[in-house]
C-alpha cells in the first residue's frame, strides 16, 4: 500500500513552519495515543503514521529530501540520505519534547515544575426540613493547607535553604533511553521539584505547608433537596507549584422530621381522627410549615383518605413554585373504653349489623368475594 502524504497526515500546508507542524502533531498524538485508546488498532495505526510524518517534517534535511523526492528521499531502502538509518535518536528527542508537554515532562530539559490543580473536597452538611424549606446560612469548618509560618514556605529549617538536586541538576527530570526512544520522567530523588532540602523544617516536615482549619459561610437556598450539592470555587485543596485550588462541594442531607415526609416538593403527613369525626364529619387542625391550617372532613370519611392542601409544600429551588401538603387521614380505634362506652358500641354494632348492606358496603362486598372464592 502506498504511503500517505506526510503533510496530509498532519493536516498542514506544505509551507507550514515547524511550530505549526508541532501543534498539528501534538493534537493528533493526544487524540490517537494508545494510552487513550486501549485496544483500538485503527487509532494505534494513525498514531504511528503521525509520528513518522512529524519525525520527517521536523528535521530540516529529511524534510528537504522529502520535498524533492517524496517518500523515496527518506526511505533507507531506496538509498535516501534522510532515511531512518541513524535518525531514530533525533526522533526520540522530538518525541520526548512533545510528550513532555502532554504528560508532565519538562520539554527537553527546560526547568519547569509540574503544576497541578488541587483536589476537590466534599463536605456533608445535615440540615433540618425547615431550613431546607426556608433557606438558611450555616458556618462550617473545613480543612485547608497554608504556608508554614516557621519556614515561610521554603520547607527548610530556619537559617538553612534548599539546594539544587545533584541527580537531575535542578531540572526535575531524568532522561531514560528505551530502545529507539529517549524518554523523560520525574527525578526519583527530588520527585520532580529540582531541589532537595538537607534540613527540613520541624513544623511542616519540609513540605512548606501545614494543615489548618478555616471557617466558611454557606448560604443554603430555599427549596434545596436531599443530595443536592453547593459548589464553592477555589475552597478545595490548594494546587501544587502554583496550580489553582480545587473546589469544595457541600452535599446536603436533610434530617428526618417527626411529622412530615418529603417527596420532591410535596410534603406528606398522617393525621389521626376519631371514629366519630370520620363518621359524622367535622373540622380538624393540621400542621404546616407555616403554622396550623383547618381542614374540613366530610362525613363518612374512610381511613387512608388523602386530602391535598395546595401550595403548602416546599418551594422549588429552581422554579420557585410551591408543592402541596398531602394529609393522610388515619381513623383511630378508641382505646381504654369505659363500660358505658362499650355498651354504646355494642348497641351501635347491633343496629349496623341489622342492615349491613346499607351501613357497611365494603365489608359486605368483601364477604361476597370470600364466599365466591370458596364456592359457598
Amino acid at each position: 500500500m502506498p504511503k500517505k502524504d506526510y503533510y496530509a497526515l498532519l493536516g498542514v500546508n506544505r509551507d507550514a513552519n515547524d511550530d505549526t507542524n508541532k501543534k498539528a502533531y501534538r493534537k493528533l498524538a493526544m487524540k490517537y495515543h494508545p494510552d487513550r485508546n486501549p485496544g483500538n488498532k485503527d487509532a494505534e495505526e494513525k498514531f504511528k503514521e503521525a509520528k513518522e510524518a512529524y519525525e520527517i517534517l521536523s528535521d530540516a534535511k529529511k524534510r528537504d529530501a522529502y520535498d524533492r523526492f517524496g517518500h523515496a528521499g527518506v526511505d533507507p531502502s531506496m538509498g535516501g540520505t534522510g532515511g531512518f538509518g541513524g535518525g531514530f535518536e533525533g526522533f526520540g528527542d522530538a518525541f520526548s519534547d512533545i510528550f513532555g508537554d502532554l504528560f508532565g515532562g519538562n520539554g527537553g530539559g527546560r526547568n519547569r515544575s509540574n503544576v497541578y490543580r488541587g483536589a476537590d473536597l466534599r463536605y456533608n452538611l445535615e440540615i433540618t426540613l425547615e431550613e431546607a424549606a426556608r433557606g438558611a446560612e450555616k458556618t462550617i469548618r473545613i480543612p485547608t493547607i497554608e504556608e508554614c509560618e516557621n519556614c515561610h514556605g521554603t520547607g527548610a529549617k530556619p537559617g538553612t535553604h534548599a539546594t539544587t538536586c545533584p541527580s537531575c541538576g535542578g531540572s526535575g527530570q531524568m532522561r531514560i533511553q528505551q530502545g529507539f526512544f529517549s524518554l523523560q520522567q520525574p527525578c526519583p530523588r527530588c520527585h520532580g521539584s529540582g531541589r532537595i532540602i538537607p534540613e527540613p523544617c520541624r513544623e511542616c516536615g519540609g513540605a512548606g505547608r501545614v494543615k489548618r482549619q478555616k471557617t466558611l459561610e454557606v448560604k443554603i437556598p430555599a427549596g434545596i433537596d436531599e443530595g443536592m450539592r453547593l459548589r464553592h470555587a477555589n475552597h478545595g485543596e490548594p494546587g501544587v507549584n502554583g496550580g489553582p485550588s480545587g473546589d469544595l462541594y457541600v452535599e446536603i442531607h436533610i434530617r428526618s422530621h417527626s411529622m412530615f415526609e418529603r417527596e420532591h416538593d410535596d410534603l406528606h403527613c398522617e393525621m389521626p381522627i376519631s371514629f366519630a369525626t370520620a363518621a359524622l364529619g367535622g373540622e380538624i387542625e393540621i400542621p404546616t410549615l407555616d403554622g396550623m391550617a383547618r381542614l374540613k372532613v366530610p362525613p363518612e370519611t374512610q381511613s387512608g383518605k388523602v386530602f391535598r392542601l395546595r401550595g403548602k409544600g416546599i418551594r422549588n429551588v429552581r422554579t420557585q413554585s410551591h408543592g402541596d401538603l398531602l394529609c393522610h387521614v388515619l381513623v383511630e380505634t378508641p382505646v381504654n373504653l369505659t363500660e358505658h362506652q362499650r355498651e354504646l358500641l355494642r348497641e351501635f354494632d347491633e343496629i349496623s349489623s341489622s342492615n349491613a348492606d346499607h351501613h357497611n358496603p365494603k365489608a359486605k362486598s368483601w364477604m361476597d368475594k370470600v364466599k365466591e372464592f370458596f364456592g359457598t
